[in-house]
Parts: structure tokens; sequence; C-alpha cells
């Protein structure tokens, strides 16, 4: 459950703690008084969108932190961000918003993305908003909220798998079933594109040894030159004279005197070892350029080539190794193109198979909806008897339709509001406090479903009021029993039925505007629930009212135990 509750710079909070206790927890105060301001922080806490407009005016950043109790250990959204709550089941979620946009949020000290946050976050509590109601009137989601209860993702799953399968054969017949027209003018373009990439006969690697050999031929006479020079510096005229013959001779003149000592037998040996390395460079250098043919016709086939492949380059890709692989590219979509009847009747037998697939994973999948459909009906019209509205029929009509990513299934509610009247779509029947307490009992029997340990519900008194609001009351009463319940409310009925009584109050100091919450003991309860049922003008009568109120909802639960 939520424990702990730290705001600071959000809106006109400019720093607040709120600890809030197990049962049934009431915030109430005036209008404008910031307690919405309450609810978008903890949104912002558990990864909710958020705005920089959120943060108080004059402030840099602002910061919200929450503590959890009793949170266990292998909660999916816990593990699949690597965390988990210290030995005391405590967890601590924090976030910190900057003027600048960025955030900063930690599950127990850990940094982690705003994503991770919130994916922990709904797995920890869960904001009924004031207008959640409405969504009821939008029957795509219907759907979704049966499969939420009647847990029906497996074969949602595999409805989904054989779906997927399905559309890919229709995508990739779509793009066999080209007109007649467009089919001979790309059969044309690629056979041009593949005649002119064969007749080039490229070959990898070709490229660089060209660009070599063109570079060598473009300066042949300076690359002669050299060769020339040195071939003469090492072996000298047609008389010699040179290197080769001069470390020759040198070599001779030690030869004498090699055995009058080691120092002059080893300057004997490195001058052979140099005259032989002179040598063979002598040696290659005269081949090379006895080797060299240099022509201005090999010159002006290298160029023509180099821009051949230059030209393919721009058209087919960055390097050669690129223009082969679009041509193989070519060759492939040509021969799919003249085997596309073919293909296509391959591919229109297997599309058959896969929609009677889908079909049949689609009635799977109504056959547990609708089996979840039953037992769903009946738990919403035992909540709706519970709120006051027992002669309310709720009922989930079926329909068929086209296959579609979430199955072959119409879902939608129905409800008769008086007796005698047919069941009819809720958006056309439904009032707003009806839709409000509808939304409850959703809300309660899914929660009923899932661990979330606390659920928040703001100003879920919308369009409700005397007996009605009293069933409601003793609603979330009964759900703080199994949950923890913080409940944003103008009613006097539900703040008398809280189990602890939170007002957020605004006041001035310094010239600016600043929110404090305060939690209330039995007189100032009395007088708040008083200022809630009278408006500014709180008389004896008032609070003598609401002591009742107060003791009658002690003996409600009392009664629940």
């Amino acid at each position: 459950m939520l424990e702990l509750l730290h705001i600071e710079n959000i809106a006109v909070i400019e720093e607040a703690d709120i600890q809030f206790l197990p049962g049934f927890n009431a915030l109430t105060g005036e209008t404008g008084a910031g307690k919405s301001i309450v609810i978008d922080a903890m949104g912002a806490v558990l990864g909710g969108r958020t705005s920089r407009d959120l943060i108080r005016t004059g402030a840099e950043k602002a910061f919200v932190s929450a503590s959890f109790s009793g949170v266990p250990s292998d909660l999916p959204g816990l593990t699949e961000n690597g965390v988990a709550p210290d030995e005391d089941g405590m967890l601590l979620l924090q976030r910190e918003i900057g003027g600048d946009g960025k955030n900063l949020c930690r599950i127990n000290g850990r940094p982690v993305t705003v994503a991770q946050l919130r994916r922990t976050g709904e797995e920890l509590l869960n904001i009924h908003g004031q207008h959640d109601g409405q969504q009821l009137l939008d029957e795509e989601l219907h759907g979704a909220y049966l499969d939420r209860f009647g847990k029906t993702e497996p074969a949602l799953a595999a409805y989904q798998a054989e779906y997927r399968a399905m559309e890919s054969l229709q995508s990739q017949i779509r793009a066999l079933r080209m007109d007649e027209a467009e089919k001979a003018r790309r059969v044309d373009s690629l056979r041009f594109q593949i005649d002119e990439l064969e007749r080039a006969e490229l070959v990898p690697g070709e490229e660089e040894e060209l660009l070599a050999r063109r570079n060598l031929l473009r300066n042949g006479e300076k690359y002669l030159s050299a060769l020339a020079g040195a071939d003469f510096c090492l072996n000298g005229g047609d008389e010699g004279g040179g290197a080769v013959s001069r470390l020759r001779d040198a070599g001779e003149a030690l030869s004498a005197i090699r055995t009058l000592g080691d120092d002059l037998s080893e300057l004997y040996r490195r001058l052979e070892e140099a005259c032989s390395e002179v040598f063979d460079l002598a040696e290659t250098i005269r081949d090379k350029r006895a080797e060299f043919d240099f022509s201005p016709e090999e010159l002006d086939a290298v160029e023509s080539r180099s821009d051949q492949l230059y030209r393919l380059k721009k058209k087919y890709g960055a390097t050669v190794e690129d223009c082969i692989a679009y041509l193989e590219k070519c060759r492939t979509e040509l021969d799919a193109i003249e085997t596309a009847d073919d293909t296509l009747l391959r591919l229109e037998q297997k599309l058959k198979k896969a929609e009677k697939a889908v079909l049949a994973a689609g009635a799977a999948l109504r056959k547990e909806r609708k089996g979840a459909a039953k037992s769903l009906e009946a738990r919403i019209q035992a909540e709706l008897r519970e709120l006051d509205m027992a002669k309310v029929r709720f009922s989930i009509d079926f329909g068929e339709k086209e296959p579609a990513a979430d199955g072959c299934d119409v879902i939608r509610f129905l409800m008769s509001a008086n007796a005698g009247e047919a069941l009819k779509p809720i958006a056309k029947v439904a009032s707003g406090g009806e839709l409000a307490r509808i939304m409850l009992a959703l809300k309660n029997v899914l929660a009923e479903q899932e661990a979330i340990g606390t659920l928040v519900f703001d100003e879920v008194d919308t369009g409700v009021s005397g007996r009605a609001a009293q069933r409601v009351a003793e609603k979330l009463a009964q759900v703080s029993r199994r949950k923890q319940v913080l409940c944003v409310t103008h009613l006097p009925q539900l703040a008398a039925m809280a189990d602890t009584h939170f007002s957020v109050e605004k006041g001035e100091r310094q010239g600016r505007t600043f929110t404090r919450v305060v939690q209330l003991d039995r007189e100032r309860r009395k007088a708040e629930l008083a200022r809630i049922t009278g408006g500014s003008r709180v008389t004896d009568a008032l609070l003598e009212s609401a002591g009742e109120l107060l003791d009658e909802a002690e003996a409600y639960r009392g009664t629940l135990g």
C-alpha cells in the first residue's frame, strides 16, 4: 500500500508529506485548494505524462516520491526492471521534473527510465479519474475490459499470431498483384538494368587494382626516369662504377685482412651482407624497368573502365560489390515477377488455410470471452445492486465483424435503466451518475482480479447524490477492507465513511499561495463535513448532523469487520 507521498514544488504545493493509512482515506477541500494536484503528483511519480508547467512558479524543478509497503518481490514490473523491494517489502519511487523538461527517475535509489517507472507504478496503484466513466461510452474499449476481467491473454495471443500470419500473406499477395502496364514497365526497367550490369562483367576487387594501375600509367615517365636513375646509381654505366661494383671492390680490399682479428672478420661479413642486399635491389629495379610497358592505349582503356565503373556506382551502389549485389536483387525480382502467377496461386492457397486458422482461433477466443461475459455480467449486476441500482440490468452483447487485430467480435455493454425497458447501448441510456457507478462497479470487479494494492478515486461522486451517494460510500468502505482506497470527494457521505480524513487547504504566505494537507481529528472532521454540507455558513445543527454522519459511518464500518 502507499505509505507516504512526498511532494515538492508541484503547482501551489511548495512542500507536503501525506502519510496514508490502511483502509479508506478521503481527501476533501475547497474547489481549487489543490486536491487534484495531489492526484497529479501521484500520477507523476507513477510514470504518468507531465509538463514543465506543473513546476511551481519560481522553482527550478519539482520532486515527488512515493513509499510503498508490502510489495511482493516477484512483481513483473520490478523483475523486468531488475529492481526489488528491500527486505521489509518497502519500495521507494522517485521522480524529479526539471524546468528543462528532463526527468530523473529512481526505484529504490536505482535510476530508471520514465517508461520503466510507469511499468512498475501501474502494478502498485490504480487511479480512477473523474472522467473515466466517459470511457464506458467508447464501445471500442468494452472488449478490452472483458479481456482484462476474463484473463483471455493466452487465447488472444494465439489468435493474434494467426492474424499476423494472415496479414503477412495478404501483404505479399498485394505486392504481387500489379496491373499489366505497371508490370510491363517494371520488367523493362529490370531487364535494362540487368543487361547493363551483366555487360559490364564486374569483378569484386577490380576497382582497387584498376585505380592503382591508372595511377601508375598516369605517372609513367616519372616512374621510368626514377627507375633509370636508381639503376645507374646501383649498376653504373658501360664502364661500371655503380654501387654494386664499388661494394665488391671494398670486399676484395678487406678480404686480405679478415683473418687478423674477430672485429675485422665481423666487418668483412657485414660488408658481404650489404653487397648481397644491394645486388638484389639492383636486380629488382632492373627487372621493374624492363617489365614496365607503358602505352597510351592502355591508359585510355584503364581511364575508360574507371569511368564506366564510376557511372555504374552512381546508379546502382557505392562500390562494385554493391552493384553486383544490386544485380542479384534485380534478377531475383524479375524472376519473382515472371513467376508471379505461380507464386500468387501458392500464396492464395496458403491464405485460405490462414483465414481458416484465424476464424478457428477467433472462435476459440469468442468462447472464452462469452464464458467470461456471463461471469462479468453477474458480478457487475451484484455490484450495482449494492450501489442502489437494483433495477438496472447489465448485459454484454456479442456481434461478429471481419477479423481484426483484437478478434472477430464486436463487444458492447448494454443496460436497461428502468424495469420493462429494453437493453440498449450504455452510451444511449446511462446518465452521468449511472456511468460513474457502473464504472466504479467495473473497477472494483477488475481490482479483485489484480494484485494492485492501492486504488485512487478522483471525484467518483460526480453526478451522484442522496441515497446513491451513501451506497457509493459503503461500496468504497467494502473495497477498502481488501485494498487501500484513496478518494478525493465533495460528498459528506464519502468523507464520513473514511477511516482517515485529510483536508487540502489553501492559504497565502509572503505574497505567495501555498497548499497544505492536514490529517483531521474527529472535531475537525465534523467541521469539515459541516462545511461540505452547508458551505461557508457552519451552524450548530450542521455540526450535530456531521457528528451523526460520523457515528453512522463508524457503525457501518464496524459491520465490515
